[in-house]
């Protein structure tokens, strides 16, 4: 390992205290001689003083603790260093950590983010907006447009939400999806375009999506009533049904008749009525537990 790494710690993902993590980060960077430089995010110029650092200390790792918004931050910003980036899971909903099945304690993260072998991520780009983990337009970007606006954060502000968008549910919107498959027209709650298999609270949503094959997956939640829906986000039901479409490409346009709630990676992105995607293969180093390395 080279004399400088990186540990970029975003203060306010997941309304968590850092006190104690960067704490234990410090006891651990000590006990291995590791040269560390820490960097706070501030949401103001963040990417581009990431990439100055790089320049100047020319990391061997970039150490992240924060959400999936910090980590897609830090991906593009590094996107041109070959450097390998560990995860230390610190937001509301820490998705890609949940895929990679990183484990619970920090000290375990701790070995896996400094010292464990990586593997080479697809990203996902979407209207020219790059998407590491989980992307949908409909239902779920409408509950996470409802809980940004929430006070109450972490899981139970994102249950809260789930809870109040499925209450107040709209129609559904009418789908056109093409690419090199056959068309599909149909009505959907949400699709997700899925470059791994699992919300960050645990949901299943892709089973057979893998973060390294060159593709993405397209799931579509046609027109199904409220149980249903709640079911599905709830994790209590298998995804082999009618109601439940997935198209595995390496690209896509969803154009929808109205405008629909976007989101990308758990961050809010406005109404869209055309999406269009595209895979970018092996795009991010990234560090995994040592199970992870024996099934890539």
């Amino acid at each position: 390992m080279k004399n400088n790494n990186i540990l970029v710690v975003n203060p306010i993902s997941g309304g968590l205290d850092k006190d104690a993590l960067i704490e234990s980060i410090n006891v651990f960077v000590e006990k291995h001689k590791i040269n560390l430089f820490t960097y706070y995010t501030s949401g103001v110029a963040d990417s581009e003083e990431i990439k100055e650092l790089c320049n100047s200390l020319k990391p061997d790792r970039m150490i992240v603790a924060g959400g999936d918004g910090t980590i897609k931050m830090v991906a593009e910003a590094v996107q041109d260093f070959d450097v390998i980036i560990g995860i230390l899971p610190a937001g509301s909903a820490n998705g890609l950590a949940v895929d990679l099945n990183l484990p619970e304690t920090v000290e375990e993260n701790l070995e896996i983010a400094f010292f464990n072998h990586y593997m080479e991520m697809d990203i996902i780009c979407i209207n020219g907006k790059k998407s590491i983990h989980l992307s949908d337009i409909g239902l779920n970007a409408e509950m996470i447009k409802n809980y940004e606006g929430s006070a109450i954060r972490g899981k139970l502000g994102y249950a809260l939400q789930t809870l109040y968008t499925l209450a107040d549910l709209d129609d559904p919107f009418t789908a056109t999806i093409t690419g090199e498959f056959p068309t599909v027209i149909c009505e959907a709650r949400m699709i997700v375009i899925a470059n791994s298999q699992k919300y960050g609270t645990g949901i299943s949503i892709n089973p057979n999506g893998k973060m390294d094959d060159g593709k993405f997956e397209l799931v579509i939640l046609k027109n199904m009533d409220l149980i249903i829906l709640g079911k599905i986000i709830t994790g209590n039901i298998p995804l082999d049904t009618d109601d439940i479409e997935i198209i595995s490409t390496e690209k896509a346009t969803i154009i929808t008749d109205i405008p629909v709630s976007f989101q990308i990676d758990g961050e809010y992105c406005g109404m869209q009525n055309q999406l269009d995607i595209k895979i970018l293969p092996k795009q991010m180093k990234v560090a995994i537990p040592r199970s992870e390395q024996l099934t890539i």
